[in-house]
């Protein structure tokens, strides 16, 4: 047995087997489809693909009904020039580098880089429903130029169909400056009625909010949306590298677990956790423009972590579980208990394998078990020293939930 120690605190302790998740996908970089050889030399000699920017964000997942492998998809940001296309799914094909990747919902999307608006310009995460519907949040944004506004898609798919598509109002973004993150969205607890969706502007440091059914929306933005100084520098691994970002990521109080319910939020650059009453964020008549007074007292200061969390996704039952930065680990806490150091469960720590987890999802699987998806990048290398394609710089990894809360192993 072996007990971790962060900050003072004694974390769960675990046995040797059950702190690995199991490996789906690795790669030393990236193989990506192009419609034929030409285009992949035509993007090569026109800059619109440099194998050193390609760099994976998020990982979704989805299980078509009845099927016991899923879809899996990744988003690929276009932080500079150089990404043919920046959402793809990973194909059964096994290239040297690592497995094939193809564009999605196809690379007419994305193909002309921010000059159609009507396509997907870059993509950081995206969230698919229980519904079976992938929401797409589109920064309309490379390096920093605001080419697109940002925009949110729905696509069925079952049938890739878009359902829904909104267009964000100038005024609910600051341009060259916003880059749009994570959305989140909120169902129905009885159907597939979407009611809102927070979408997290990590480096313009808010939450825009959109309620589907009136097609209205509105910003949150004040100190706890902002980074930390303390936090700005990351270190990964032994090697350093600075980011100024926001809030990255918000999650919900599930339905069902009784009482107010809350949305959970932190900044990246921050060891903040934050948390707000969903009721007060779904009121729009409580947030004025470029108020960040408004609601002021609403917002509640759970505790601190003592490092930086990236990605983060609840469970069922009330886990909050996020990437931390430093250990590289998988934190969990019972949102049921105080943020405190004697409540976070620090489920895994893998300093390899996890190095700067910026995608997790829970998802169910064929059987309705929920898993825990977690995409790993590197990005330290990436913003210093660069990449050594001979290693593994990315991976997507996942666990049984109930295996992970217990302790018990992924496999």
């Amino acid at each position: 047995m072996q007990c971790y120690i962060l900050l003072g605190a004694c974390f769960l302790c675990l046995t040797a087997s059950s702190r690995a998740l199991e490996t789906v996908f690795g790669a030393f970089n990236l193989e990506l489809e192009f419609p034929s050889p030409q285009e992949r030399e035509r993007a090569l000699r026109e800059g619109l693909y440099d194998p050193n920017n390609v760099i994976p964000i998020d990982v979704d997942v989805y299980y078509k009904h009845g099927d016991q492998t899923p879809s899996i998809f990744v988003t690929i940001p276009r932080f500079a020039k150089g990404v043919p296309y920046s959402l793809a799914y990973v194909t059964n094909e096994m290239r040297p580098n690592g497995t094939l990747l193809q564009a999605y919902p196809s690379y007419e999307w994305h193909k002309t880089h921010g000059a159609d608006c009507n396509g997907l310009t870059s993509v950081y995460r995206t969230q698919i429903d229980e519904c079976g519907r992938m929401w797409i949040l589109d920064s309309g944004e490379i390096d920093f130029v605001q080419l697109c506004p940002p925009q949110l898609y729905a696509i069925d798919l079952e049938n890739g169909r878009i359902v829904h598509q909104y267009r964000m109002p100038k005024r609910l973004y600051k341009e060259g400056v916003s880059r749009f993150v994570t959305p989140t969205v909120e169902l129905h607890p009885q159907n597939c009625d979407v009611g809102y969706v927070y979408m997290a502007d990590s480096i313009g440091d808010g939450i825009v909010v959109y309620d589907v059914a009136a097609q209205q929306s509105w910003r949150i933005e004040n100190k706890f949306t902002y980074p930390h100084p303390d936090f700005g520098t990351f270190t990964i691994a032994g090697e350093s590298f600075q980011l100024w970002d926001g809030t990255v990521s918000t999650t919900l109080t599930p339905h069902g677990l009784g009482g107010r319910r809350m949305m959970y939020f932190h900044s990246l650059s921050s060891e903040w956790q934050m948390a707000i009453p969903l009721d007060v964020v779904n009121n729009g008549s409580n947030w004025r423009l470029n108020d960040v007074s408004a609601a002021l007292d609403q917002f509640q200061l759970l505790g601190k972590r003592g490092s930086q969390c990236v990605a983060a996704a609840m469970s069922e039952s009330g886990f909050l579980i996020c990437g931390l930065v430093k250990p590289a680990s998988l934190l969990a806490w019972n949102i049921g208990t105080p943020y405190t150091h004697q409540n976070l469960v620090m489920l895994v720590e893998d300093e390899e394998r996890l190095q700067f987890t910026s995608g997790i999802k829970i998802v169910r699987n064929h059987e309705g078990k929920e898993e825990l998806w977690a995409l790993s990048n590197r990005l330290q290398k990436a913003f210093g020293s660069g990449l050594n394609f001979k290693e593994i710089n990315f991976r997507i990894q996942k666990c049984g939930v109930q295996e992970l809360l217990s302790g018990r192993p992924c496999y």
